[in-house]
Parts: C-alpha cells; structure tokens; sequence
C-alpha cells in the first residue's frame, strides 16, 4: 500500500501523506473507507507511531480523511475534499492579496470595509 522512499529528502510524514493523498485521489482506497491505524502503520513501515500520526493529522486538517473516535480514520468524500482543497486555495490567495495591499499601504480598516462591502453587493445579489 505504503512504500517510504529513503533517498527522498522530504520528511517521511509528508511522504506518507502524500501517498495516502495519491490513494484518494486515484481512488485506490474508497470513500468513507477505513485506513489503517497510526500503530497498524507505524507497524507496517517501521517507523515512529508519531510520524504516522502527524501525517494523519494534517490529511485531517487538509479535509481528506475524518476520524471516529474509538473506529479509527476513514477517507473523506469527494466533495469533502474538493471543497476543503478550494476553500485552501482562496485562504491562499487571499492571504497574497491582502499581503499585497499591506504592501502597498492600505490600511486594515480600509481592507475590512472592502469586504464588508463585497458581501453587501453580494447579498443583494443573492436576493434578486
């Protein structure tokens, strides 16, 4: 399932979610379907329990896999993933956006007041 590159510079807890990542997005592993546990894994691959978890950890926080208290981890669905991925893409660029206006001087009161208006305009949208 898993194979961990030892000549790969990266952190083995991003090579683990990264593989985990290509799993689920390959559909290798389906919907709603169990993973192995952090010991199961660690077990598997010899390595930390903690390198496991910490990988599980961020999947989590990244929107593609949930956990259930006393059943383990699952794999996310898709539409799951794909709108916990866009919204990290906007988070994205609109931390570069507002880096930028800060930049150029824009004040944060300034910055606040230009997206409570864009939700105005799109509210008022929204009713029509």
């Amino acid at each position: 399932m898993i194979q961990i590159d030892m000549s790969d510079h990266r952190p083995l807890y991003e090579q683990i979610k990264d593989k985990i990542k290509e799993l689920i997005i390959t559909g290798a592993v389906a919907e709603n379907e169990k993973i192995p546990s952090v010991r199961e894994l660690a077990q598997q691959l010899t390595i930390n329990p903690n390198t496991i978890q910490h990988a599980y950890k961020d999947l989590e926080s990244e929107g593609f896999i949930y956990s259930v208290r006393a059943k383990g981890s699952f794999v996310a669905t898709a539409s799951h993933i794909k709108k916990k991925t866009e919204m990290q893409e906007l988070k994205t660029a609109f931390e570069g956006n507002v880096k930028q206006a800060c930049f150029l001087g824009v004040s944060k009161d300034e910055l606040i007041r230009t997206v409570n208006e864009i939700y105005k305009e799109q509210e008022m949208t929204a009713d029509d």
